[in-house]
């Protein structure tokens, strides 16, 4: 066996595109880490709550959900909390977003997923970027779908490297690459190891903890790295100075701005935080 690294961090997001949840320990699923996405904020013309439409959606990362025994919590800008199902909830996120939205647990099969296009080069595909157009914010989008039957944009899990991390810091030294920005499943410290080794992950199975992985694809990254994270800020260099030094191809879409890779599970299993990750 290989040894890749150990697991530096543990996090989950319970509601779509808010603050999530640092975690000691986790039960991994084959739908990924339970309680991962479980719930979305949607509105009445089936969009789903992404803050990658910041425009729209940018408020939903000011509040901060939990899980605890099966019940999701919702810390709102304001410090009140409410639990998913109680229709305060769905009321104060209506003010907060200015229109009638409410939280699901399902995604519906009208449902739609709002990015923003943004304007340097491998941001999005050619071919995305072609279909963009400018909605009623004002801003430039593409429409898509998210995993069918999920609230997944793609992979189930995913992971990050601190070497990459490290790396990114070196060539943009103003910025703060806190690992946060990228909402990753698993942080992994790789040490000492090159920047953007996982990108050779590809086809590979990673044992981590008790659960096994199989590494998808280089993760694409969208504009959200480069908005406000608790108390770290805003900041649109983050993401040109991914876009500058590790554009990558991705299936045929192109040579996309990546950092870290999504992963299937093959096993499920228990991951703690300082598990190793290994591979054949």
């Amino acid at each position: 066996m290989i040894s890749m690294g150990t697991v530096a961090a543990v996090r989950r997001y319970p509601v779509k595109s808010m603050l999530g949840e640092a975690l000691v320990s986790v039960m991994v699923t084959h739908a990924g880490l339970s309680g991962d996405r479980s719930h979305a904020v949607l509105d009445e013309t089936g969009a789903i709550g992404s803050v990658k439409h910041p425009r729209k959606w940018g408020p939903l990362l000011g509040c901060r959900s939990r899980a605890v025994d099966g019940t999701v919590a919702v810390e709102l800008p304001d410090g009140v909390i409410r639990t998913v199902g109680d229709p305060d909830l769905d009321g104060r996120l209506s003010k907060l977003l200015g229109r009638q939205v409410f939280v699901s647990a399902s995604a519906p099969a009208h449902s739609v997923l709002e990015r923003a296009v943004p304007e340097y080069e491998g941001g999005v595909p050619d071919a995305v970027r072609a279909t963009a157009f400018v909605d009623g914010t004002g801003e430039k989008i593409t429409a898509g779908k998210v995993a069918s039957g999920t609230f997944f944009d793609y992979g189930r899990v995913h992971l990050v490297t601190t070497s990459s991390l490290t790396r990114l810091q070196s060539i943009y030294p103003a910025g703060d690459f806190d690992p946060r920005r990228f909402r990753p499943n698993l942080v992994i410290d790789t040490g000492k190891g090159p920047a953007f080794a996982e990108d050779g992950w590809q086809d590979r199975q990673l044992r981590v903890g008790e659960a096994l992985f199989r590494v998808v694809v280089p993760t694409p990254r969208c504009v959200v790295p480069a908005l406000g994270h608790d108390e770290l800020g805003a900041d649109p260099g983050i993401m040109r100075a991914i876009a500058r030094e590790h554009r990558i191809h991705v299936f045929d879409l192109g040579r996309l701005a990546c950092l870290g890779v999504y992963l299937d599970v093959l096993e499920p299993g228990e991951v703690r935080l300082g598990d190793s990750i290994t591979t054949d």
